[in-house]
């Protein structure tokens, strides 16, 4: 389990404000790349039309709109702290409720599916939250959580790429509450929380220069220079070095991956 946040803010304030002008682009590069795996492994496990879905950290709507389209659900329930990048959606089974996962007063009811991607890792109390996004399945429904691995290169530690890189996690964790060391242990949240079938996968997408996961990268990082520098591991040429190298055509990395795990109520 995780132990307690030495943060003071949350995502969406204290970076990555949903106001700035480039978030949504910021966003939408991650999921061009990540939404293939997600929706792949989604549309394996719904249990087929009249499923009720909640989406946990709905973001600009990417899957909201494919489990809509697509998975011929019943209903889909779209959680996040600020959902202006749902007002476009109108669909009649769209239920959109702005509030925070945290809330112990939260009750939506039970759920053939619940889905959260990126989300868990922002929150110190994630092990707990786990614990309750299970609560609200209904029998026979499945969780699938899904958040970032970093998968570092051991060959190297003093690039500008991997210094920044860390500088990246260590600046998420002070300031926001961001920790990934548990994710990979996420098939053993979902099986102690009593879930069957229980399984897991890796997926590392091509980190390619001009490329959508470059792109977003980049733009984090870019707009993360003041707290990637306040953590002393990199000053502003380390950052333009790297920002630098992941345009260029000698990138070469396996870039941070995601990790899903998935399990089934009895």
């Amino acid at each position: 389990m995780t132990g307690p946040s030495t943060s003071g803010g949350h995502y969406g304030e204290a970076l990555f404000e949903p106001e700035h002008p480039q978030e949504s682009e910021r966003i939408d590069a991650a999921a061009l790349v990540y939404d293939p795996v997600t929706t792949g492994r989604l549309r394996a496990l719904i249990p087929g039309p009249g499923a009720r879905c909640l989406e946990v950290g709905a973001g600009t709507g990417t899957v909201v709109r494919w489990l809509l389209d697509e998975a011929e659900v019943t209903e889909v329930v779209a959680l996040d702290r600020d959902t202006g990048g749902l007002d476009a959606l109108t669909d009649p089974r769209l239920r959109v409720v702005t509030a925070d996962l945290r809330d112990e007063s939260l009750d939506l009811g039970g759920f053939d599916l619940v889905h959260a991607r990126f989300v868990l890792m922002h929150l110190p109390e994630r092990r707990q939250l786990v614990s309750r996004l299970g609560r609200w399945l209904n029998p026979g429904g499945w969780l699938v959580l899904g958040d970032a691995v970093e998968v570092p290169n051991p060959l190297d530690t003093s690039s500008a790429y991997r210094r920044t890189m860390d500088a990246m996690w260590r600046a998420l964790r002070s300031t926001i509450g961001t920790d990934t060391s548990d994710v990979p242990a996420y098939p053993h949240f979902l099986r102690d929380e009593g879930l069957r079938n229980v399984a897991g996968e890796l997926v590392c997408p091509p980190l390619v220069a001009g490329g959508p996961l470059a792109r977003f990268w980049s733009e984090t990082l870019d707009r993360m220079r003041p707290a990637l520098e306040e953590t002393g591991r990199v000053d502003s040429a380390v950052v333009e070095e790297a920002l630098a190298y992941l345009a260029s055509p000698r990138l070469a990395e396996l870039g941070p991956g995601m990790l899903m795990a998935w399990g089934q109520r009895p």
